[in-house]
């Protein structure tokens, strides 16, 4: 046989599932959009198309709002991890299962007049984790994306390397602004040892990354990336690694001498790309990245 059959994985991709969990006239809402991914003895579907080890991924997607309603949703890690332990334990053929969750959330509309029931979609970040299980071991990986923070000073950037073809002059007072992409892995692997409290674990990391980007006194954004890991790592015992994509979301100042005007970093353009893109991780001491680059992309 000329090939031979590599990596492969299938399942359900973005089912998308409410749970409302109503506590009298008080309703609370978890909104979230689950993605399965399954692999194991499945060389045989791919050679000779025999479907005898395949659970079809109809089955997952159904499992998915079974189990929102059999086990609720706690937490997206919570959710992830009953999927992910059913889908391995319950199929033979299957040795791993990949639960990757993005959640949106919601507030409540105060004042609203006829109970708490009335909520309006949260547009802050979007909040992620992957799930993997192997059968004996479990990886967690949470997160967020699309998270837009911005300081209107305390921010520079000189000293740079510069050669022919540099033309961007030296800033000692700049807008620093970013679209936070964040995954941070747990230390949490085996079922004898106590899960993380994921929910305020999640409050927790978001806390400490706002606070570091806030209160450095950023000289490059790749400072002010170690300092939002460090912070996180330090504060946070269950987690061992965190990885960053940081685009930089630059503001110019823009040139209005032809007006007769004079620019005290009051005005910017705000330019969408091309962009810088500044991306790394932060380890504790000892520990081993194992993150995906393409992770943060997700």
């Amino acid at each position: 046989m000329p090939t031979i059959l590599g990596q492969n994985q299938y399942g359900k991709a973005e089912n998308r599932v409410v749970k409302i969990t109503r506590d009298g006239a008080t309703h609370h809402i978890k909104d979230l959009n689950v993605s399965v991914s399954l692999s194991g003895d499945m060389d045989e579907v791919h050679y000779s198309g025999s479907n005898a080890h395949v659970l079809p991924t109809d089955t997952t997607k159904n499992t998915v709002y079974a189990f929102a309603k059999e086990h609720g949703i706690e937490s997206a890690e919570q959710f992830g991890i009953h999927l992910a332990r059913h889908f391995v334990t319950s199929q033979e053929p299957i040795r791993t299962a990949r639960i990757r969750i993005e959640e949106y959330s919601w507030e409540r509309i105060e004042n609203a007049g006829k109970g708490a029931h009335s909520f309006v979609r949260k547009g802050q970040e979007t909040r992620l984790t992957q799930i993997t299980y192997d059968g004996s071991s479990w990886e967690v990986v949470s997160g967020l994306k699309d998270l837009t923070v911005m300081n209107s000073t305390d921010s520079e950037f000189w000293g740079y390397v510069k050669d022919k073809y540099t033309t961007l002059p030296e800033a000692y007072d700049r807008i620093l602004a970013t679209e936070v992409s964040a995954r941070w892995r747990f230390n949490w692997t085996d079922d004898a040892e106590p899960m993380p409290a994921w929910e305020e674990s999640y409050a927790q990391v978001k806390g400490h990354l706002l606070r570091a980007f806030a209160e450095t006194y950023s000289l490059s954004l790749q400072q002010t990336l170690y300092q939002m890991g460090s912070r996180i790592i330090e504060n946070r015992d269950e987690i061992d690694e965190v990885r960053f994509s940081l685009p930089n979301k630059h503001h110019f100042l823009v040139d209005l001498e032809p007006f007769g005007l004079k620019n005290d970093n009051e005005v910017y353009f705000a330019a969408d790309r091309p962009y810088g893109l500044i991306e790394g991780t932060v380890l504790r001491d000892g520990r081993e990245a194992k993150i995906p680059a393409d992770l943060t992309n997700l």
